[in-house]
């Protein structure tokens, strides 16, 4: 192989021949141009890893081509990559670790196989997809290690119309990179979801008034009877084969009904209820025992009202659960086209399924039943989740303000009935 003084004259100078050759030079060792036989040119450095002798064998690392590098840019690269490997490194080890190391969209599937789609509930298992589908929507093709904390800032800020989705998702990416970092796939330390600050929630809780409850009932009454209205299109072609709107009428599931029942009178979470079995189910207790839900073990504490929901409903052979569904055997899917019919009629717009769950929460917290109660009817596993319905418990605050306001009152209009307490001035004693 030819050793030369490389400059631009001699590089240029450099015919290629039938087979590739690399033309050293004569100062720097280890630095080198590369001739193709196609005539192109590229920059290279050839070393032995970790100071070996000549049973190592050599590695090479191309700089660029020399159409995009000057011959003194090229020097100056390649003696700062042979001053890297003099303490150690092994610049050819790294770049093929990189170009093996997993993409955003790689380490997404791999997070999806190991650990969501084996260790995460149903429920919170379509959360965590979700979240992660828009990483992967964003920056799929990144490499996991190279993505910044900006990039991942900007797809939160990206977000910020939304932000319980987005600080969901900020959760679910810190997730994934430091399980990521405990198996090797990125370095350790390298989280740029860790610590990113998180949005102002606005609380979603709405609490059903006893007005409210009362339209409710009446519909649920009405859907399982008569039927609730269903609406048509009266543009569309074939609203003229409908039924005349005195008779456009539909009962509902008496299963869907009875799952809403019993969302209200247990402030159960919905899959809780759906997927309940008549075999968890003791009546002589009143409880349903789960063996599962999102915090574990949980029972369902039954009042005579639900226990007289669960009377009244048919057990269906072959099907083991107690809101049975249409395929044999499965419990209900959903509850979403039969609530949606029931809170158009009973004017619940905006009212979630969710909302019945905080209803129920709410009322016993007026009823000063105490939080640690109503934590424990809910299946709340932290007190600080209960602590929502703190502001409702408004018994002993409203008794407070009566016994104040009486008290005042009596003074501002003469001690009539009032026992005023005359308020000493600072630094007096009583007599």
């Amino acid at each position: 192989m030819p050793v030369l003084k490389l400059s631009k004259k001699s590089v240029d100078g450099l015919a290629p021949r039938d087979r590739a050759f690399i033309a050293f030079d004569a100062d720097l060792a280890g630095f080198g141009v590369r001739v193709m036989p196609s005539g192109v040119k590229s920059w290279v450095v050839e070393y032995r890893p970790n100071g070996g002798g000549r049973s190592v064998s050599k590695r090479r690392v191309t700089l660029g081509k020399t159409t995009a590098l000057t011959p003194d840019q090229a020097r100056r690269a390649a003696a700062g990559l042979l001053a890297r490997v003099r303490l150690g490194a092994d610049p050819a080890a790294e770049r093929a670790e990189q170009r093996e190391a997993l993409t955003i969209s790689e380490l997404i599937d791999v997070f999806d196989a190991q650990h969501i789609g084996t260790m995460l509930k149903p429920g919170t298992a379509v959360s965590h997809r979700v979240a992660t589908d828009v990483l992967r929507g964003a920056h799929g093709s990144v490499k996991a290690g190279a993505l910044t904390r900006a990039k991942i800032a900007t797809l939160h800020a990206q977000m910020a119309d939304r932000p319980y989705a987005a600080n969901r998702a900020v959760a679910v990416w810190a997730k994934l990179f430091a399980w990521a970092a405990e198996r090797g796939h990125v370095p350790e330390g390298h989280n740029p979801a860790k610590g990113l600050k998180k949005y102002r929630e606005q609380g979603k809780e709405r609490f059903l008034t006893s007005e409210e409850l009362a339209r409710l009932g009446t519909v649920l009454t009405l859907a399982e009877t008569r039927g609730l209205p269903w609406h048509v299109d009266e543009i569309k072609p074939n609203a003229k084969h409908a039924p005349k709107e005195s008779n456009r009428r539909r009962i509902l599931d008496p299963f869907a009904v009875a799952a809403i029942r019993l969302l209200i009178l247990t402030g159960a979470r919905l899959r809780e209820i759906l997927h309940a079995q008549w075999s968890q189910v003791d009546l002589e207790r009143g409880v349903i025992f789960l063996s599962d839900s999102k915090t574990g073990k949980k029972p369902i504490y039954l009042s005579a009202a639900a226990q007289a929901v669960l009377a009244s409903l048919p057990r269906i052979e072959g099907n083991s659960h107690i809101i049975a569904g249409a395929k044999e055997g499965a419990p209900r899917a959903d509850l979403k086209k039969p609530w949606a019919a029931v809170k158009r009629t009973a004017g619940l717009e905006g009212v979630r399924l969710h909302d019945l769950r905080h209803s129920f929460a709410s009322f016993g917290a007026g009823a000063s039943l105490g939080l640690p109660i109503i934590g424990k009817l809910l299946g709340h596993s932290q007190a600080a989740t209960t602590h929502r319905y703190a502001h409702l418990d408004a018994d002993p605050l409203r008794r407070a303000v009566d016994t104040i306001g009486t008290t005042i009152s009596a003074a501002m209009e003469g001690n009539k009935g009032g026992d005023v307490v005359p308020v000493r001035k600072l630094g007096t004693t009583s007599t």
